[in-house]
């Protein structure tokens, strides 16, 4: 059962459920749902909740080994997060908090994934700053919300990357400066023509070929974030010596950490995209 963006109102609290949250409240969910107890969530890496990839992601269950939903002939069937696309799901008050005040609900559901995740890029693996210049590498879904986030985030410049005319030109709407059409032009030599090369260069597709252009959009010291998954195996080639000698940063983003940036994520939504935090 699919649906990992949700939002709604919560109807029962299990057992021995302890929150401040009440029956009735509206509430955003979060796409990692922590467990709050292995060693990664004790340390605040909720993104990398050992117990979420090891039962959620790899057999399709809560954490007590067990799925809430079944088949009409009552054999398991495996939920995808907390498998939203049922009438009710269940979920761990971990990956909850309120639903942001004047958002339509529905609405809100995507600010637990594309919000969480271009968050988690955007904040703490890219550690954007005001007044830096990033470039998108893909500008769908993902990639539209890390602009938005970028947008949060002060960033001067932000160039967006794509082929496809009509995410170009949603991502100039969504607040992106540059639109570069990488099937016309190219990409890396736009890119740094219009920036002098970027402080973050993020990559939201997973393709080996995108991977190889961010990673070289990049100014002396400049980080990229890799946000795509790509299929199977894919490797992708980095040049070893600029990498040394001009001191880029590579690294890897699933997503935010749940119970300290999904609140995060709510706030900037109530706020109409803006925020006052820096990390």
């Amino acid at each position: 059962m699919l649906g990992h963006e949700i939002s709604g109102t919560i109807v029962a609290f299990g057992e021995g459920t302890s929150t401040s949250l009440e029956v009735g409240d509206a509430v955003v969910g979060g796409f990692i749902m922590p467990c709050g107890t292995c060693r990664q969530c004790e340390r605040g890496r909720d993104d990398m909740c050992v117990e979420f990839f090891a039962q959620n992601r790899l057999r399709g269950t809560l954490y007590d080994g067990t799925s809430r939903l079944a088949m009409p002939d009552g054999s398991f069937l495996a939920m995808y997060s907390m498998g939203g696309l049922a009438e009710y799901c269940v979920t761990p008050v971990t990956a909850l908090t309120p639903a942001p005040v004047g958002v339509d609900l529905a609405s809100a559901c995507i600010l637990g994934c594309a919000g969480l995740t271009s968050y988690g890029a955007v904040f703490r693996a890219g550690g954007v700053r005001e007044g830096d210049r990033v470039a998108i590498v893909g500008a769908g879904g993902i990639g539209g919300a890390v602009i938005r986030m970028a947008v949060a985030a002060g960033a001067s410049r932000i160039v967006a990357v794509d082929i496809a005319a009509d995410k170009l030109a949603q991502a100039l709407r969504l607040g992106a400066t540059d639109a570069v059409d990488s099937s016309t032009t190219d990409a890396v030599a736009e890119v740094r023509h219009l920036t002098g090369g970027v402080d973050v260069a993020f990559e939201a597709l997973g393709r080996p070929a995108t991977f190889e252009q961010a990673s070289r959009m990049l100014d002396d010291g400049g980080r990229m974030v890799a946000i795509g998954i790509a299929d199977g195996q894919a490797t992708a080639s980095i040049e070893i010596t600029p990498l040394v000698r001009r001191g880029y940063t590579i690294v890897g983003s699933y997503g935010g950490r749940t119970r300290q940036d999904l609140p995060e994520v709510v706030g900037i939504a109530e706020r109409g995209g803006s925020t006052r935090r820096r990390w």
